[in-house]
């Protein structure tokens, strides 16, 4: 490896490429190990949010599993960007960057910086569940509109949740997904039709290892 690669990435090189007015989905997390499902839920919300990009932001560790040490970053960018395969999905390392822990913090700054996207921050319905306990979630909600993928059987768990209750008024019909990355936060969409049941716990769990091939 060259010392080039080695050396810490600068802002500009970690913000993918975007012009103003750009649909951005962000997708957050610490992919270890990345999964098709992650491409397949990027795809989906392409299509049914009609978004021109979304980045995956691969962050340098998650505050709710403290318990647990990720692989190297350098690894699970590289892996990421194995998965993605798709110009329209771009893998960032911009969390690390920056300096942010939490996503509150993240969706500040990407809000200051480019403030001529527009921004939805994307999650998994067993995500909503427990979005209660996110650091600042509720700033989260009121800064950039939030589409929420189902995925079964946490579906009733998830529109169940302190969250979704507290969110339920600012929550927008399915078949007006379209529209949501023009809406100005709290707004939230719930969409279906998504059928990979592979989480990245599951693959971690199956035999030890996280080959993508």
């Amino acid at each position: 490896m060259s010392k080039a690669s080695l050396a810490t990435p600068s802002i500009t090189s970690a913000l993918p490429p975007y012009v103003n007015g750009m649909r951005v989905g962000l997708l957050g997390g610490s992919f270890d190990p990345p999964h098709l499902a992650h491409r397949a839920i990027s795809l989906f919300a392409i299509k049914r949010l009609k978004l021109d990009r979304v980045w995956w932001l691969v962050t340098p560790g998650n505050p709710l599993k403290a318990d647990r040490t990720p692989h190297a970053l350098a690894e699970r960018m590289e892996a990421a960007r194995n998965v993605a395969h798709d110009p329209r999905i771009a893998v960032s390392c911009l969390e690390s960057v920056i300096g942010t822990r939490y996503t509150a913090d993240t969706i500040r700054y990407l809000c200051r910086r480019a403030s001529g996207l527009h921004f939805v921050w994307i999650m998994g319905a067993d995500n909503l569940a427990q979005f209660h306990r996110w650091h600042d979630w509720r700033h989260i909600a009121s800064g950039v509109p939030i589409a929420v993928i189902d995925r079964p059987p946490q579906s009733f768990r998830a529109l169940a949740s302190p969250a979704a209750q507290a969110l339920a008024r600012y929550r927008i019909p399915e078949n007006q997904a379209a529209s949501l990355a023009e809406q100005r936060a709290p707004a939230w969409t719930f969409l279906t039709g998504m059928k990979s049941h592979l989480s990245s716990t599951g693959l971690r769990n199956k035999d030890g290892s996280w080959r993508t091939d």
